[in-house]
């Protein structure tokens, strides 16, 4: 009876202690309750006491995290609806102030789309999109930071960095930008195929010229080089003619004979002809 009293009681102090003791990572922090009311901020990593059964203890993270906010629609300056997707870096940096505001990262992160949105739509709202997208883009995203952390810090928030991951012109809108860019697309490759064809007829006249000219020239070529080749072949037929008049004679008469000779033609001549002297044998 005495080793199972003996028994109970150490059991219940093996209760009391492990429900009396609690440690707190590295990467937290800690806050004691009692009765759901915070009596303690516990900021230092290692093993803590506490009352066990009446106080509990509520962990939040002391490291950097990351809110992903939904795409949103904003208007610029200059009137042009712009699609942002951004994302934040954020930190508790005051536990007590973020369990007594938000109470946990649900509540933190629908905190955070509220106050980074109404900063992007009014710092958007003073800059051109043309300057949004090329020039000042990193000036407003540290503006829009400040003021966010600066709104944050009532809730136990700490903003470290606002980012914008992308920017785009909604769905309605981008699909008539980009058929005003496929008309003019289209304009311009009708004028360039218009000059083309312009620049193609002007080569090919150009080139029908040369071949005129060219033409024209190897003609005239052609028949000064024949002139002078019939000059030549006169002038040695004439030479050939002083040398030997009868040699001449027979071979006149040979090409004579070749050329009439060679078709079908039935030629009818006296057997008297000067044209047969050197084919009859009795001349």
């Amino acid at each position: 009876m005495a080793q199972k009293v003996i028994l109970t009681i150490l059991g219940a102090l093996i209760l009391i202690i492990y429900y009396s003791v609690f440690t707190v990572h590295m990467t937290k922090t800690a806050i004691l309750l009692q009765m759901g009311r915070p009596v303690k901020v516990v900021t230092t990593p290692g093993l803590h006491f506490k009352i066990p059964f009446i106080q509990q203890v509520k962990y939040f993270p002391s490291i950097l995290l990351s809110n992903d906010s939904a795409p949103a629609e904003l208007i610029t300056k200059d009137k042009k609806n712009l699609l942002i997707d951004s994302y934040s870096m954020w930190r508790v940096n005051d536990p007590l102030k973020f369990l007594q505001t938000v109470r946990d990262q649900r509540g933190a992160r629908s905190r955070l789309d509220d106050i980074i949105y109404s900063e992007l739509r009014v710092e958007m709202g003073t800059h051109n999109l043309i300057d949004i997208i090329l020039k000042t883009r990193e000036a407003i995203m540290d503006v829009v930071a400040k003021k966010s952390n600066e709104k944050a810090s009532e809730y136990g928030i700490e903003v470290v960095d606002v980012r914008i991951k992308r920017a785009d012109l909604p769905p309605e809108i981008a699909n008539s930008i980009f058929d005003r860019m496929r008309t003019e697309r289209e304009r311009i490759a009708k004028e360039y195929r218009s000059e083309g064809t312009e620049e193609a007829t002007k080569i090919r006249a150009q080139t029908d010229k040369e071949k005129v000219i060219l033409f024209a020239e190897a003609y005239k070529q052609e028949k000064t080089l024949k002139g002078e080749g019939n000059g030549l072949a006169a002038k040695i037929y004439a030479d050939a003619f002083q040398r030997d008049p009868k040699f001449y004679e027979f071979i006149r008469s040979m090409e004579a004979y070749k050329n009439s000779l060679k078709t079908e033609t039935t030629i009818m001549l006296s057997e008297q002809s000067e044209f047969l002297e050197f084919l009859n044998p009795n001349q």
